[in-house]
């Protein structure tokens, strides 16, 4: 996981599943205090819990309340190294796709519900060649439908 800055002190939290590629983005609307990013992930998460075994992400304050995620999710956290953002690749990228939609000196505070939705959608109908050009929301709900 990660969070994008636009404008100002908006982001958006992005989540990526490792195995599928699949996307998912919250707009976080209390910019990127530790309590707010722990109620975005632990609700983006929670119908998925019982296939969610780990989150990596970087070391940033914003990750603080890690340890409630541990209990709530029933995962384990870990943290990449400081400055090696090639240890979470996977993330790196979504970060770049969304920025296709919304380049960087966009102010997210505007961004309703429906359009982050919307950019969420079209990431993962994307196919992908990792996949076999198969789309993510494909095989992440194939692979995760309960």
């Amino acid at each position: 996981m990660d969070l994008i800055q636009g404008a100002g002190k908006s982001y958006i939290l992005s989540l990526i599943e490792r195995k599928t590629r699949y996307v998912i983005l919250r707009k976080l609307d209390n910019g990127k205090m530790a309590d707010d990013v722990e109620k975005s992930v632990f609700e983006a998460l929670f119908p998925y819990k019982k296939q969610i075994f780990s989150i990596t992400t970087d070391n940033g304050g914003e990750f603080a309340n890690h340890l409630n995620l541990c209990k709530k999710l029933g995962v384990t956290v870990y943290f990449t190294d400081s400055y090696s953002a090639w240890q979470k690749g996977s993330i790196e990228n979504v970060n770049k796709l969304v920025r296709q939609f919304l380049p960087k000196g966009t102010n997210f505070d505007s961004l309703d519900y429906q359009e982050i939705m919307n950019i969420q959608k079209n990431i993962n109908s994307r196919p992908r060649k990792i996949l076999n050009f198969e789309k993510p929301k494909d095989i992440f709900f194939y692979n995760f439908a309960a």
